[in-house]
């Protein structure tokens, strides 16, 4: 794959801030190597179960899926239980088959099966190759509407003047995110950021897909006409900007110190050279257990919050780390964001909280929950996930994808639409404000999600909560960074770990000296970040020499890390069989 978006360098082949220069995506600067493979298995299944089953009181037609190498003993057990088996789905290891409903929990409990799944007519969802936004109730049009985001497009507010800082793996300018004034680039904190052809891109295509779910907006919708445009995608807060702050490069990997470097930016520049920088969307996390009143990560976001900037983290997936929220979801101030599951249907009554969504422990839980269960958003194809997770894939332009980050995202966006209505709420009061007009779900407990569910309409309507003033313990940062880090680090081209009280620049951190300046305002300065240049000379091998943690030299096009797609970036499913990217149920007629 080749890209292709000339940037302009600053002498001695400095990256441009946004501080200095507003560059924005465009539709024609990115050339992508698509890669696609289509398939499409269409379960066919015959009549209910005549002769031995045919005492049976009802038979159901299912999909069995099971593991490698255990469909043909699956097909038997169905013909033993009195059914019929139909045709193989060797995709998904699976078949389709006709079984009496008194033993679907048999089948289900087998050795093998991994699942039974409702089978029924298939709809493809398509729309000029695409899907029906409609008909999937994993679109945002179908999000949009079980959050109430859609009333508040009705009274005018689509987050127009608000910009959404996204701390990320960068933003590409895929259809829905080129639009004029859509993304501004603000810092390229990865080491692709030294080479023009990559930098502030995403090649790993996380950044994309949430940047997509906040603001996303297709050219064709029209103005005032969100609500009923069922074809275009349409992301919660169609009129904010993005500000994209790339840290992570194209396998996901990326230190905490440049995380911290990446937030910094954000508040000191938070308000400069035309930006409103309001929110900051942070949808990863960390297994860091450090007491959030010392942990680095934890004082970024907490200063953000401080300075007046509304900071969503997503809550994490189980099975990562502690019980614990992760880092910086743990400290009190910010909103953790937990992820619902809106069943294929837009009432509220029947929303479940997945099982993989962290729950915290009983010192901070989850502030609330939003749909993060097989969302559908921007693909960047040939991208790493797209590559790696192909069943994701929904026609040229979409990918699906679960997990808290997801749901991290529909926030971020709600709260940019009420950032445009209420320009001047707090941090502290818009958070209130969510909180106390969230929907409790009837099947959830109270630790799995928080408040509840995420409603815009209720909140839209709400008084401004204007005694809202949050009185947790201030975080300090001057705790341990490699504590911060949890089990996620990053390696050199020769394996070598950065560990320890060292940043990614290899020098000792000082945690007391770079927590004051942050308070202050004053770490950066031009292209530097406590005193160091962070260009795209940074990342040649001569700049390193004597300064690499390991001592060895490497360039930005070969570094490598330890992925956070499976550790700091754990909040985003993109399959597997514990939550499937595109379950079965989401292929047929609802």
């Amino acid at each position: 794959m080749s890209f292709l978006l000339p940037a302009p360098t600053m002498p001695g082949g400095a990256r441009s801030h946004a501080s200095r220069h507003h560059r924005q995506l465009a539709a024609g600067g990115l050339a992508l190597t698509i890669a696609l493979a289509l398939v499409m298995a269409l379960a066919g299944y015959r009549p209910a179960a005549t002769g031995r089953g045919a005492d049976r009181t009802a038979t159901v037609s299912v999909i069995v899926r099971t593991q490698p190498g255990k469909a043909q003993a699956a097909e038997g057990l169905v013909q033993r239980l009195g059914g019929v088996v139909g045709r193989r789905i060797a995709i998904i290891n699976g078949f389709a088959a006709t079984v009496p409903a008194d033993a679907l929990m048999r089948l289900q409990a087998t050795a093998g099966v991994v699942a039974v799944t409702p089978n029924g007519p298939v709809t493809l969802q398509t729309f000029n190759g695409d899907f029906d936004p409609e008909r999937d109730y994993g679109s945002l049009f179908r999000a949009a509407r079980v959050i109430d985001a859609e009333k508040a497009w009705d009274h005018g507010l689509t987050g127009r003047g608000v910009d959404v800082a996204l701390l990320d793996s960068g933003v590409a300018p895929v259809k829905g995110l080129d639009g004029p004034d859509k993304v501004v680039n603000a810092v390229d904190l990865s080491p692709e950021g030294a080479h023009p052809e990559v930098a502030y891109l995403d090649g790993y295509g996380h950044g994309t897909h949430m940047a997509g779910i906040i603001a996303g907006r297709d050219p064709e919708v029209v103005a005032g006409k969100e609500k009923d445009d069922k074809r275009n995608f349409i992301g919660v807060a169609p009129d904010a900007r993005i500000v994209n702050i790339k840290a992570a490069d194209t396998s996901g990997a990326t230190d905490v110190s440049q995380v911290l470097a990446g937030i910094d930016w954000v508040v000191q520049h938070r308000t400069g050279d035309g930006l409103n920088i309001r929110v900051l969307n942070l949808s990863f996390g960390t297994d860091g257990t450090q007491d959030y009143r010392l942990d680095p990560l934890a004082y970024a976001a907490e200063v953000a919050w401080h300075k007046g900037i509304f900071v969503v983290v997503s809550a994490g997936n189980r099975g990562y780390g502690s019980s614990m929220l992760n880092n910086p979801a743990s400290d009190p101030y910010v909103l953790a964001v937990g992820a619902s599951n809106p069943n294929n249907t837009d009432k509220v009554d029947d929303d479940t909280v997945p099982s993989w969504s962290s729950r915290g422990d009983a010192t901070r839980g989850v502030d609330l929950v939003a749909p993060g269960k097989s969302i559908i958003g921007l693909r960047v194809p040939g991208s790493a996930i797209d590559a790696t997770a192909p069943q994701g894939r929904i026609g040229e332009r979409y990918l699906r994808g679960s997990g808290t980050s997801q749901a991290a995202a529909v926030v971020s966006g709600a709260a940019a639409l009420l950032l445009q209505q209420r320009p001047t709420l707090t941090p502290d009061q818009l958070k209130e404000l969510l909180v106390s007009t969230a929907r409790p779900l009837k099947h959830a407990t109270q630790a799995e999600e928080g408040a509840g569910l995420l409603a815009v309409e209720p909140a839209r309507a709400a008084k401004t909560p204007t005694a809202a003033s949050q009185t947790w313990p201030s975080a300090t940062g001057t705790g341990s960074l490699e504590l911060a880090r949890g089990t996620a680090h990053v390696h050199d081209p020769d394996g070598v770990a950065l560990t320890g009280e060292q940043d990614v620049f290899g020098q000792a951190w000082d945690g007391r000296m770079w927590s004051g300046r942050m308070w202050s305002g004053d770490s950066w300065t031009a292209d530097s970040w406590l005193g160091r240049m962070w260009s795209g000379r940074m990342w040649s091998g001569d700049s390193w020499t004597g300064r690499m943690w390991s001592g060895r030299m490497w360039s930005g096009d070969t570094w490598s890390g330890h992925v956070w797609s499976g550790n700091a970036w754990s909040s985003i499913q993109w399959g597997g069989d514990q939550d499937p990217l595109v379950p079965l149920s989401d292929l047929t007629t609802p």
